[in-house]
């Protein structure tokens, strides 16, 4: 079986404030963390060896995953930095980068190598895809899905010929003028000697450098069309959206968590919550040591995070509420995504804490 190259070093500018203060990988789904469901897949799959690359707020990844054995695979980190004035400064390489700073340091890609973007989760049947890769000769593969026409201006365009040889890419091109809807899904595989296409010491990246470099050169480089699941968090409003659908329980694989007390609600330990004077309409998880006041309302799909305060009278829609959160006195939350420092609406308009609209009403069309 392969080894596996997961991607992330990236600082998720796009998807704050939710990487404010966590990096992108570790964004919580049904209170796991995104990278946490990469790596449960790849052990399904019999993949034991997996190096990360990090660079912002790289001890969280660290802290949490550590050596890999509660996963049963062994995890290595490749911390992408600099000194500057006595202190490290993060400094990512770019995905094709970074694994070349590995490959000279260590030589560990040294067989067939599943490359992941560490930012979504997908059930992707891995033994099917390695096996495609190696009846074809391919020297890399690049996994790709069919999106609607209407999206192709969200992702980096695969163009490749009946066989599925990559003749091109299109960055994000408009539906006018895109020539495919094959849509990279930033899973890649590749054969150690790719590693030598890539410059050394420098900041180099797989989809913009080295991608165009394989097709110029033609070498064996290979689309595949799989159908999967591919959840993606590339955006803020992406997270919301995905965190509707989990909830309502359109993915296979992720069930909610806790103990369900009536049907469609879920609740963990320690919880305090009013049932005789409260309304709740499922689907909707109540995590540990969350109190609920009564005279409070909550419509799912909505994820309420461990230790939250909900007090009387307020209404929780559609919306996830980080752990310690407090929901004040008949505040109402909509299709929001909440914590104790901010708030962000399902269009990704974002509102601090301190800010002088907080005296709006959380949820209010104005926010």
């Amino acid at each position: 079986m392969a080894k596996a190259m997961i991607l992330a070093a990236g600082q998720g500018t796009r998807v704050r404030p939710l990487t404010k203060d966590i990096p992108k990988p570790m964004i919580p789904i049904l209170g796991k963390p995104v990278l946490e469901y990469i790596i449960e897949h790849l052990a399904r799959y019999g993949v034991r060896e997996i190096m990360i690359n990090v660079a912002f707020m790289h001890r969280k990844i660290e802290e949490y995953f550590g050596d890999g054995h509660r996963w049963g695979v062994e995890i290595g980190y490749s911390y992408e930095g600099a000194y500057e004035h006595g202190d490290i400064i993060p400094a990512p390489m770019g995905s094709a980068g970074g694994m070349r700073r590995i490959q000279d340091n260590s030589g560990f890609f040294d067989e067939t190598t599943l490359v992941l973007c560490g930012d979504a989760i997908i059930d992707l049947d891995i033994g099917a895809a390695l096996h495609e890769h190696q009846s074809k000769g391919a020297l890399v593969s690049v996994v790709a899905l069919d999106v609607p026409l209407a999206e192709v201006k969200n992702y980096g365009i695969v163009v490749s010929d009946e066989d599925g040889k990559v003749l091109s890419f299109q960055e994000k091109p408009s539906p006018e003028e895109a020539k495919s809807t094959q849509a990279s899904t930033g899973i890649y595989i590749f054969e150690p000697a790719a590693l030598d296409l890539i410059p050394p010491g420098q900041t180099y990246d797989i989809g913009s450098q080295l991608f165009p470099a394989l097709v110029k050169k033609g070498l064996p480089f290979f689309s595949q069309k799989r159908f999967f699941n591919w959840i993606d968090i590339g955006r803020v409003t992406d997270y919301w959206t995905v965190l509707q659908r989990v909830l309502r329980g359109e993915i296979a694989q992720m069930d909610m968590p806790g103990t369900q007390v009536r049907p469609g609600v879920w609740v963990g330990l320690n919880t305090n919550v009013d049932w005789d004077h409260v309304h709740i309409e499922g689907p909707v998880y109540i995590g540990s040591s969350v109190k609920i006041e009564a005279g409070t309302t909550i419509i799912g799909p909505t994820w309420i995070g461990h230790g939250c305060h909900i007090r009387q009278g307020a209404t929780v829609v559609r919306s996830v509420i980080f752990e310690y959160t407090r929901v004040g006195t008949a505040m109402t939350m909509a299709e929001m995504v909440v914590s104790s420092r901010y708030c962000v609406d399902r269009t990704g308009h974002t509102i601090y804490v301190g800010d002088d609209r907080t005296t709006l009403r959380w949820g209010d069309s104005r926010a």
